[in-house]
């Protein structure tokens, strides 16, 4: 099944002077695919990655997400459709200090608003669970090391249950051993759950472990290949 369409995607930055960053971007995506964006810094692989998460709506061209088009709608349409559908890793974890980790896992769940807080709160510790960070559940999230808060940044991500996962350099802050842990979970979830996942990443090492690398340089998509 085609999880992600993207066709004919063009965006241009208009300050101070108009500079097209991407330039007819086509591809599609099948449920369950790893999918890594490459490029040099610049390239539009992040702007490219922001088009793709709903989250920039300027741009020409038509987006499907799950069979349906999504180029078009509105603000607060597209915000429902992706904390119900979407998750997104950043490369910093963006959690709430004073939160406690199950408190910051338990924020996308609640605003969705289809689960009881009590079926919420439980879900939350699975998904800590499941990436091993269960025990940090009650512990503020500054006071959890930095590769944890990343894995707990993932469990918010899931919350929802998600179809797809989008992440922008989600390993970018972290050591080899916790880069290890979050490629793992990725891809467990990929092969074992068939979330689509799709993250830009730096790491040569990571990209080249995924189903498919995309290469972008100068806003175009110059190379693909599968593993």
């Amino acid at each position: 099944m085609i999880e992600l369409k993207a066709t004919g995607i063009n965006k241009s930055f208009y300050a101070p002077e108009r500079f097209q960053v991407l330039n007819n971007i086509s591809f599609e995506i099948t449920r369950g695919e790893f999918i890594s964006i490459t490029g040099k810094s610049g390239c539009g692989k992040s702007t490219l990655l922001y088009i793709l998460s709903t989250m920039d709506t300027d741009y020409e061209g038509t987006l499907e997400l799950g069979g349906e088009l999504v180029t078009g709608k509105g603000q607060r349409e597209l915000a429902a459709f992706r904390n119900a559908r979407l998750g997104f890793v950043f490369q910093f974890h963006y959690l709430l200090p004073d939160f406690t980790c199950l408190n910051n896992v338990m924020i996308p769940g609640l605003r969705l608003g289809k689960l009881s807080r009590k079926e919420v709160e439980h879900n939350a510790y699975e998904k800590l669970k499941l990436l091993g960070v269960g025990d940090q559940a009650l512990k503020r999230a500054s006071r959890i090391s930095g590769g944890q808060q990343q894995r707990v940044a993932i469990a918010r991500a899931l919350i929802n249950n998600p179809d797809i996962i989008m992440g922008d350099e989600p390993t970018g802050n972290l050591d080899t051993r916790n880069t290890e842990i979050v490629f793992e979970m990725l891809n467990k979830l990929s092969l074992e759950e068939q979330k689509t996942i799709i993250t830009v990443t730096h790491d040569k090492d990571f990209a080249s472990r995924s189903n498919r690398i995309i290469e972008m340089s100068d806003g175009a998509i110059i190379n693909q290949q599968k593993r």
